[in-house]
């Protein structure tokens, strides 16, 4: 079609990260895109509101120390002053403050871990020197994960609670920090996760370098009106981009042969009349698993010939509760990012709390929806939530209200919700349950005119260096699917171009030391390994 002086046509199913990093790639490559999502709004120039007008967000997300290419997005972009500093952020359970976790880049940059370890030496709260020392074996595991495939799929099929106690890191260092942080980090406790993709978080968030657990938020509105609407602006502006609101993928249509894609069949969530969007060359299924498995449940073609994409779709997801509650007084918090553990109010769910007071002061009159503001504003997330999820909205405010937040700061007890807002997200975000790894979807399918895109996506040899459920990985993913249709010529601008591939900035290296130690760890483990002898937490 290129070649006739039309460009091609590729229609981005799905508007988060990974698909507005297609689109975008796509669209200045000289392609034409269709971008197609199930909200109202995928381009966030119509923010989201309750009924009373009030600014609602679910899923409170920080933009971690590396971030390279968002960053870069971001001053393409022209944006400035659209972040908080980096902040700290506190742990706390029934006992108390457990822990904080300080802004790692504002002391003196050592070697990782040891520039985290004395940064934190203090800021541990109850537990003992001698758990967290513990926690040191983990780091000949991380050493060894990627030695090769074959190890790294043993550590997959393994799950993290399995490998933290074969390493003998104690029981309470696994419940009192662990537990927790993955319950916040991949939404779900140590003995449902891989071991292999723990470990990449927790390399990548925080053991890479001393600063990679340095987090900042959006400093006013959503990450939606901050950061994807001026990029919709420009992608409808100057290049071809069609973006369809409230409107569900039904089916993927194949050609004749088996092998390229016909159209789309979409329908607007408003009604149930059908539409066919034709002369569509190439699709990114910029997914998870649930709308993977709507997909492929109604394209049968498609299914028989991509298996991994219908396998895909059989992955777990996890559900998510996001509240906001407006309050009649303010309430000081100390660190304005927290996280509750351990709390029976909980009902096993890993949840976080925000004051959007503290982190957007500039912009408090936004938060009430352009009303006098009365007091602190909250945004709470509850994830693993399917129990929590049963309760009804005035039992899940009750629960912060009188069985959370004031066990942090007292002062809440004498606080008045004015309004709250509860939202259910069933299925809303992967689960990196052991073994799933080669089930998750590639980058590159049997189809060569079907990519995937998403932070769950196998990216191959194209492979990012942001792990686990990270914004950033998304949309790299969403960059390198676009690219891999340029790249291989499936498809191509008006002019017949398969050049102009999205740049994808790496991120950091890693430290020499940890480079030293995987290449030790393969010197002496790839010859014991053939004389069947490996570590003890992966004997056969």
């Amino acid at each position: 079609m290129a070649e006739q002086g039309r460009p091609s046509h590729v229609a981005v199913v799905g508007a988060g990260w990974a698909g507005w990093g297609a689109a975008k790639a796509l669209c200045e490559a000289g392609v034409r895109v269709t971008l197609i999502d199930g909200m109202t709004d995928p381009t966030g120039r119509t923010p989201d509101r309750t009924a009373s007008g009030k600014p609602f967000e679910p899923g409170t997300r920080g933009f971690w120390k590396d971030y390279p290419n968002i960053n870069a997005l971001t001053a393409e972009l022209g944006l400035r002053d659209v972040f908080t500093p980096f902040t700290t952020s506190a742990f706390w359970s029934p006992d108390g403050l457990e822990a904080t976790a300080p802004v790692f880049g504002n002391g003196p940059q050592l070697p990782s871990p040891l520039g985290q370890a004395f940064a934190t030496v203090s800021n541990f709260k109850r537990l003992p020197l001698a758990d967290r020392l513990s926690i040191a074996r983990l780091l000949l595991a991380m050493l060894d994960l990627n030695r090769n495939p074959e190890t790294f799929a043993r550590y997959d099929g393994i799950d993290a609670l399995t490998l933290f106690r074969q390493l003998k890191i104690s029981e309470r260092m696994i419940d009192e920090f662990l537990r927790p942080i993955l319950l916040v980090g991949l939404f779900k406790p140590p003995e449902e996760l891989s071991a292999a993709v723990t470990m990449e978080l927790l390399y990548y968030y925080a053991l890479a370098h001393q600063d990679s657990f340095d987090v900042r938020w959006i400093k006013a509105r959503s990450i939606a009106e901050q950061l994807i609407a001026p990029l919709a602006e420009r992608l409808i502006a100057q290049h071809q981009l069609t973006v369809l609101g409230g409107t569900v993928v039904t089916s993927l249509n194949l050609e004749e042969t088996g092998r390229g894609i016909r159209s789309v069949t979409t329908r607007p969530q408003a009604s149930g009349t059908t539409t066919e969007l034709d002369g569509v060359d190439a699709v990114v299924l910029a997914v998870g698993a649930r709308g993977m498995r709507g997909v492929m449940a109604q394209s049968p073609a498609c299914a028989q010939a991509a298996p991994e994409l219908a396998a895909a779709g059989e992955l777990g997801a996890i559900d998510v509760v996001s509240v906001r509650l407006w309050l009649d007084r303010r309430v000081s918090v100390a660190d304005p990012a927290n996280v509750f553990s351990r709390f029976a109010a909980l009902r096993e769910s890993g949840a976080t709390f925000f004051m959007l007071d503290q982190l957007q002061k500039s912009s408090e009159l936004e938060l009430w929806g352009g009303a006098d503001p009365q007091g602190s504003v909250i945004a709470s997330d509850f994830y693993n939530a399917s129990a929590i999820a049963t309760l009804s909205d005035g039992e899940i405010v009750a629960a912060l209200m009188q069985d959370l937040l004031p066990r942090v700061v007292p002062a809440f007890r004498q606080a008045r919700v004015v309004e709250s807002e509860v939202r259910r997200y069933p299925g809303a975000v992967s689960l990196f349950s052991p073994g799933s790894f080669r089930q998750r979807p590639p980058l590159e399918t049997s189809l060569d005119a079907v990519v995937c895109a998403g932070d769950w996506v196998r990216m191959g040899e194209r492979e990012h260096g942001a792990k686990g459920l990270c914004q950033e990985r998304a949309y790299v993913c969403g960059l390198e699917a676009a690219n891999s249709l340029l790249r291989r010529g499936i498809v191509a601008g008006a002019d017949g171009a398969h050049s102009g591939r999205h740049r994808v900035l790496p991120i950091r290296a890693d430290e020499p030391q940890v480079l030293l130690g995987r290449a030790l760890n393969k010197l002496v483990m790839d010859p014991l390994e053939t004389m069947g002898i490996n570590w003890p937490w992966l004997a056969r």
